[in-house]
């Protein structure tokens, strides 16, 4: 858990760090450009890499629980953008247009893998069944999220041309597509090579926060946004957050009465955004537009995601404890979690 709190406080120092460069030291003409074409071959690279890491043998091991799965996906899918929805209607003309896309955005993107399966592994939670669920909405979000934005944010923010859906199969779904097909020859030499693919995957990440936040900065969008907005939106994402946590833990015990271990599952790969997929993609689907401003919602409620969810897992892990003593963490974490 330490571990996991360290890598993520040291992740989120330097996406800040980006940011503030890219306000001081703003990619510009012909630094811009050759900066946009480095990030748009780390974006193909990231989907390579996750479509190399998914393991669908692995995945398969948690297919038993279906009614599980199914939650998991509507939840993702279905859920999140209903409630991210209500809030926007209600919050009408409080918050600018880019920041309201930025919020509808992020409640149709994929939840993530590493941090499902590591905060239900310490909340005693049934682990296959979150590594299929992370798995399953992340093999699914590669097509559908794009058709969602499109969908529901609509107007000039979603290009959804002919050359968008190109760049979507090009840069997203192809890379994706070729990591699976490659996977049974390659995860061994990335498993050998973990360190430095992380590395790889977390500086690929930081580049193309750099270049999106260098084009709000030209575009002058920061002007736009003050500390009130970002006061308002950090309260919004928090009621997003609260309501999809509540549902999730509601459905699980109360509608479908899942056993804790499962509904554990159906609460965490529920209610995560994933932010490794969303920044990448949204630098195709909302391309020329405020990427930057678009994409704040997701990076605040990342860091969110993740400290309500240690604290849950912990909670649920002591609330174990009491019940079952005779079961150990150590038992229950697998190396997934582990290195997480």
């Amino acid at each position: 858990m330490t571990r996991l709190y360290r890598l993520f406080d040291i992740y989120i120092l330097l996406m800040v760090t980006m940011i503030v460069l890219a306000m001081l030291v703003p990619a510009k003409g012909q630094g811009y450009a050759i900066a946009s074409g480095i990030a748009d071959v780390a974006i193909a690279f990231l989907f390579f890499l996750y479509g190399a890491r998914i393991s669908l043998k692995e995945a398969k091991a948690g297919l038993g629980q279906g009614r599980l799965q199914i939650a998991v996906l509507l939840s993702t899918f279905v859920l999140f953008p209903l409630v991210g929805l209500g809030l926007a209607k209600g919050l009408g003309g409080l918050l600018p247009p880019a920041i309201i896309a930025g919020v509808i955005y992020l409640t149709v993107l994929p939840s993530t893998v590493q941090s499902s399966i590591a905060f239900t592994s310490i909340a005693r939670g049934n682990v296959p069944a979150a590594l299929c669920a992370a798995s399953a909405s992340n093999i699914v979000g590669v097509f559908v999220s794009p058709i969602l934005a499109g969908a529901l944010i609509g107007g000039d923010a979603v290009d959804l041309s002919f050359g968008v859906f190109r760049d979507i199969c090009l840069q997203l779904l192809l890379p994706f597509v070729v990591g699976q097909c490659l996977r049974p020859w390659i995860a061994r030499l990335m498993s050998a090579h973990k360190k430095l693919l992380g590395y790889a995957d977390r500086g690929s990440i930081l580049l193309i926060i750099y270049v999106a936040f260098s084009h709000s900065v030209a575009e002058g969008i920061w002007s736009k946004v003050d500390a009130a907005d970002l006061l308002l939106l950090s309260g919004v994402l928090a009621v997003l957050l609260a309501a999809v946590l509540l549902i999730t833990a509601a459905i699980g015990r109360r509608v479908l009465r899942l056993e804790f271990e499962e509904a554990v599952v159906l609460q965490f790969c529920g209610s995560k955004k994933s932010l490794a997929s969303g920044l990448p993609m949204a630098t195709v689907v909302f391309a020329g537009t405020d990427i930057g401003v678009i994409v704040l919602p997701l990076m605040i409620f990342h860091q969110m995601q993740l400290v309500v969810s240690a604290f849950l897992a912990q909670h649920y892990a002591r609330r174990a404890d009491d019940t079952t003593p005779e079961v150990s963490l150590i038992d229950l974490e697998t190396p997934s979690a582990k290195t997480s």
